[in-house]
């Protein structure tokens, strides 16, 4: 096998990177831990950046290859191939560029003359055995210190000459390498020395091969010209000259392309056009070029392709033509892996399979023209003295032939008969499987499923042909899925039949049965007669006989055998398959007849059976899986023995369950977790049970009843009436795999009486009439009365609900009231409760009224105990019943943003309804803080009264206030209290009580408080007394300067302007009499006080408590007067 594939595999020295290859001699790597560790720099760890150049350790001695006496003239010769299959591996491995000779030598060593003679005869001795080679020589000193700069000393330099002229060395080819601390830093500085030396050598070597062309014609040295173009290229390689490289491997390729080629030729030919083909794509992927590379193997495939050569060895060709593609991908992915980008349709895995379908041609060519049961020829045509060929691509048994004609017709013969006996021996299975592998994981990494399934399913097919047969079925079933969900049903029944055939060759009877069952499925394209056989084979092997062979079976007499021994087996009989991922031969779909049943009602279900295969088919048993398990025994049902379970083809046979809910389940989902049907019998042979998940259904269901909905929407619904009468149309009927256990209908009825809506925080009074409906007697019922479950959590926080109709609600009522016991009721029987809710915030509220209860009542034979219930909700707007305003004036009603300490002032409240229902005022009061009445017993002015939607209620309240301390000089007046019920509601229901907080307002202190006492009216030309009093509020004597200011309308008597003192607390009065001129409401004299020892308090701060107008009435008669009065 090995030598069979080793014949086409490229050469790993045409394969690899070629680098200058530079030997190393001198170093004792072994015993020598300093010349251990020079080697150790020149070779471990070389990073990317360093030279690229192969280093080689060897002793000073070595023996290098011979060099052949240079030819002077090529007139009568002729070649006997292209290339040498050594060549390569020589110049990369054999013959150095250059040779290096370490020596250890100090400028300063006392033995200098002696090591310098020793040294010398080294080098000679590494000359003579490069005899007749360019290979250029150097010499590095290993030194123990550090020399000075070039220049400064002077022995160096002097003893460095001397050692060039004792060694026959120019001055370049000597150097030093002092062993410090920077040893790297030096090696470096070495290679880069070495590289150029070397690069000098390829050069000449380039320059010799070109010389030849001179003397070469084209007549008979037409392998010379590609030969030396192969050579120039591959030294530019070594060279690193990449770009001149590729230029003469493209000029090599176009001359070998004009040889001659006939059948003793044509296999040098391609395998050298290989190898230079292989050297060009890699360079211009090396050169990021990749549509040249790609160019470049077409082009090579399309000119070799036809160059079949011998047809009794045609399978080489194809083996040839494998291994370029296989080549080219393997370029491919290592240029990706570098990071060149690949596309879908350019990628690695197309070259890969197409090597593996050359693959696959040469095993067909192999099978046609490898003859078994020929003995390999003796004496080995195919060896040779030298284990090897001498040239690359030539028969062994005529090495260096290059005439048309064979020189030996027998040993032709011979030779082609061992190559075919060596191709017999040939895994071409392996080879392929490895090929589609690769293929399968390019696929799979540029994301073409197809691809890669097609790939997959011809891997299957070749462990099925290498008789890997469980590898196969692992493949195979991975790959059926995909043409399962797409619906490639041609495909898919290809790859059954050979499924089929590996079951039946490893006598799998579980995987026989299941890819029968498919096989006569729906899905199947086989014929008629094709599934006939196969489900009389399913038939023999579940009454545990033995099947017939499957056809185009190789080794049917073993599989025979294996099924007798399966047979005689007395291990289980039962098999269970699951089929929803399949499309079998009987199709089941499964549905409730209704979304939802009541519990006192049976709940029913169908399935539905139908038959693909072309006979009809026996069933033994039909279940149906619960997810309620105690249910199951009533989904059951076994044949009676008399074909009451037979399923004829293409026709749709329906059985019906039924069952009664337990009433546990109420509210919740009955499933339907799968469903068995049992073929075969579990007494006599064997018994496969079908399961399908869930309601059936399998993988080509779903998009057949999609097809079915469309065509029946273009129908539109005629002939629905003609088909009610026949059976259902298979492809309409349609899954319902759960339905919902729901609670028995109530025959109750719940009345809601009340007045909205709600006002805020007051007791809100809904009356529930329950009557009841049932003809017997539902016992046990319950109210569930409140807020309803679900809304805003602020709701629930705001609302309390009682069955009290006497106490207000508190924050430890609840919103929900559970369970309120309403007892029994009999038919006909009605039952009145009422609820009080109280709603602190206002917006809409959604109540609910549930109410249960208990029942007996019989289903189909059962007496079962039904819990009914009946919901009612109600939603409930709550406002505000009123609004409260309040304002601050002085005592002449003017509006007040402050009020002074000690100062009487008045507080007016506004309560505007916005009930739309009449509100009775029970009492109103005021809770206060800081503030003092003035009266002594305030009593309430709404009390008793009704408000009718829109009224107003208004009151005043004469309040003082004491002096504050706090920083900022305001007061909280306190609360308005009011206490409310709605007119309509009894006169026992509790009042509401709100409280309305009243303003904060801003207290001031005053020095001097002034007011005045004078009549309420007056008359023109009568005197009109005043009386000015002004009370000192400090602890300080006030000085006060007052002045009465001139007025139109009065003339007066008294001080008009005035000094005086007074004492702290005490209080002075200022009499005057005005006389007024002029009639109706006129402005008083006004009066001018200024304090000189509080600047800060003015005149009009001082002026606001005293009265600003009178009115004046005329003079007239008695009469008019009392006319006055009386008005």
């Amino acid at each position: 096998m090995a030598a069979a594939s080793s014949q086409w595999e490229l050469p790993p020295e045409l394969c690899c990177r070629p680098m200058a290859f530079v030997a190393l001699t001198g170093l004792d790597v072994i015993y020598n831990a300093v010349h251990r560790a020079i080697w150790d720099a020149f070779c471990a760890n070389r990073r990317a950046d360093r030279v690229p150049i192969s280093f080689k350790c060897l002793p000073g001695d070595h023996e290098y290859p011979k060099c052949r006496t240079k030819r002077t003239s090529y007139e009568w010769y002729i070649p006997k191939g292209i290339l040498k299959t050594g060549w390569m591996n020589k110049h990369l491995n054999l013959v150095p560029a250059l040779v290096v000779l370490f020596y250890e030598l100090d400028w300063d060593d006392p033995q200098w003359k002696e090591k310098q003679s020793e040294c010398a005869t080294k080098v000679e001795i590494v000359r003579t055995s490069l005899q007749g080679r360019n290979t250029k020589v150097a010499v590095v000193l290993i030194q123990k210190k550090t020399p000075l700069p070039p220049g400064e000393d002077l022995v160096a330099s002097e003893r460095a000459a001397t050692l060039c002229n004792s060694c026959d060395l120019s001055g370049k080819s000597l150097f030093v390498l002092p062993h410090t601390d920077h040893l790297v830093g030096y090696i470096i500085r070495l290679e880069n020395a070495f590289y150029e030396h070397a690069q000098t050598y390829y050069y000449t070597e380039i320059r010799r091969v070109k010389s030849h062309k001179e003397f070469l014609n084209k007549t008979t040295h037409q392998l010379l010209f590609v030969r030396h173009q192969f050579k120039i290229a591959f030294f530019s390689e070594l060279k690193q000259d990449t770009q001149n490289a590729l230029k003469y491997y493209r000029t090599a390729y176009s001359l070998i392309h004009e040889l001659r080629a006939h059948e003793t030729n044509i296999l040098e030919i391609k395998t050298m056009a290989g190898f230079i083909s292989y050297k060009i794509c890699r360079l211009c992927f090396q050169h990021n070029t990749p549509l040249d590379s790609i160019a470049q193997f077409r082009k090579h495939i399309d000119l070799c392709k036809k160059k079949i050569g011998s047809a009794e060895l045609a399978f080489e060709h194809s083996a040839w033509m494998s291994k370029q593609f296989q080549s080219f991908g393997e370029l491919f992915d290592e240029a990706i892996k570098l990071g060149l980008t690949a596309i879908q349709t350019q990628n690695p895995g197309f070259y890969y399979q197409q090597a593996a379908c050359y693959s696959q041609e040469r095993k067909l060519q192999a099978q046609q023209l490898c003859q078994a049961g020929v003995n390999y020829p003796a004496p080995d045509p195919l060896a040779t003295p030298t284990g090897g060929l001498d040239f690359y691509g030539q028969r062994a048994w005529r090495q260096g032939h290059q005439s048309i004609d064979p020189p030996d017709s027998e040993k032709e013969k011979t030779g082609i008969q061992a190559l075919q006996s060596k191709e017999r021996d040939v895994p071409h299975s392996e080879l392929i499987i490895a090929l589609l592998s690769n293929a399968v994981a390019q696929f799979k990494k540029y994301k073409c499923p197809r691809m890669k399934s097609h790939l997959m399913v011809q891997m299957g097919e070749e462990y099925y042909h290498a008789k890997d047969y469980t590898k196969a079925l692992k493949l195979l079933d991975y790959v059926m899925c995909d043409y399962r969900t797409e619906r490639w049903w041609a495909l898919l029944t290809s790859i059954l039949t050979t499924a089929l055939r590996c079951a039946y060759l490893m006598a799998n009877v579980k995987d026989y049965i299941t890819y029968s069952m498919e096989l006569l499925g729906r899905a199947s394209t086989l014929h008629e007669d094709q599934k006939l056989r196969i489900e009389q084979n399913l038939l023999r092997v579940l009454k545990n006989e033995l099947p017939e062979a499957e056809p185009e079976c190789d080794g049917g007499c073993a599989a025979a055998s294996l099924w007798s021994d399966r047979m005689s087996l007395s291990g289980s009989n039962h098999f269970s398959v699951e089929v929803q991922d399949y499309v079998p031969f009987i199709q089941c779909k499964a549905r409730f007849q209704s979304p939802s049943f009541h519990v006192d009602q049976p709940i029913r279900l169908q399935v539905f059976l139908r038959a693909d295969c072309p006979h009809p088919v026996s069933l033994n048993k039909l279940q149906v899986s619960l997810s309620n398990q105690e249910y199951n025994r009533w989904c059951v049902v076994e044949s009676s023995g008399q074909d009451n379970m037979c399923l004829s083809p293409g026709a749709t046979r329906c059985f019906h369950f039924s069952f009664v809910a337990k009433t546990e389940d109420v509210g919740k989902k009955v499933e339907m977790t799968g469903i068995e049907v049992m073929l075969g019998s579990a007494s006599g042979g064997r018994c496969v049970f079908m399961s399908w998940r869930g309601a059936g259904g399998d993988a080509a269901s779903s998009h057949e009843a999609l097809q079915a909905s469309r065509s029946s929407r273009r129908r539109g619904g005629r002939g629905m009436e003609a088909s009610r009468q026949e059976e259902p149309d298979w492809d309409a009927l349609s899954i319902q795999h759960t339905t919902m256990v729901i609670s028995r209908v109530p025959k109750v009825s719940v009345v809601l009486s009340h007045q909205p809506p709600a006002l805020t925080n007051e007791m809100y009074r809904i009356s529930i009439t329950v009557q009841s409906q049932e003809e017997g007697v539902a016992r046990d019922v319950k109210l569930t009365a409140g807020l309803k479950p679900g809304q805003d959590a602020n709701l629930s926080q705001t609302t309390n609900v009682t069955l009290s109709p006497t106490k207000v609600c508190d924050d430890t009522d609840p919103a929900l009231l559970p369970d309120i016991p309403l007892g029994d009721l009999q038919p006909g029987d009605k039952v009145e409760r009422c609820v009080y809710v109280r709603c602190v915030s206002t917006g809409p509220r959604v109540f609910l009224f549930h109410v249960a209860y208990s029942i007996n009542t019989t289903v189909e034979g059962q007496n079962i105990d039904c819990k009914c219930h009946k919901d009612e909700t109600v939603a409930i707007e709550t406002v505000v019943p009123f609004e409260v305003s309040a304002k601050f004036v002085s005592t002449k009603f003017e509006p007040l943003d402050r009020v002074v300490a000690d100062i009487p002032f008045l507080l007016m409240t506004d309560l505007l309804s916005s009930s739309p229902w009449p509100l009775l005022l029970s009492t109103s009061s005021l809770q206060l803080i800081t503030m003092t009445p003035t009266t002594p017993q305030m009593t309430s002015q709404l009390q008793q009264v009704v408000l009718q939607t829109g009224e107003c209620g208004s009151e005043c309240f004469s309040l003082q206030c004491p002096p504050v301390d706090n920083d900022n000089n305001t007061v909280g007046a306190g609360q308005y209290l009011v206490s409310w019920r709605r007119q309509s509601s009894s006169p026992d229901s509790p009042l509401v009580q709100t409280a309305v907080t009243l303003p904060h307002v801003l207290v001031e202190t005053i020095p001097l408080y002034v007011h005045a006492d004078l009549p309420s009216l007056g008359r023109v030309r009568e005197s009109l007394a005043v009386c000015y009093h002004l009370q000192n509020r400090t602890s300080l004597v006030q000085e006060v300067e007052m002045a009465v200011e001139p007025s139109d309308a009065f003339m007066f008597s008294g001080l008009k302007q005035v000094r005086l003192r007074i004492l702290p607390g005490s209080e002075q009065d200022m009499l005057y009499n005005f006389y007024p001129l002029m009639a109706g409401y006129q402005t008083l004299p006004q009066l001018s006080i200024s304090l000189p020892r509080c600047p800060q308090t003015n005149t009009h701060t001082l002026r606001r408590f005293l009265p600003q107008r009178i009115f004046i009435k005329p003079q007239g008669h008695q009469a008019d007067e009392d006319s006055i009065a009386a008005a």
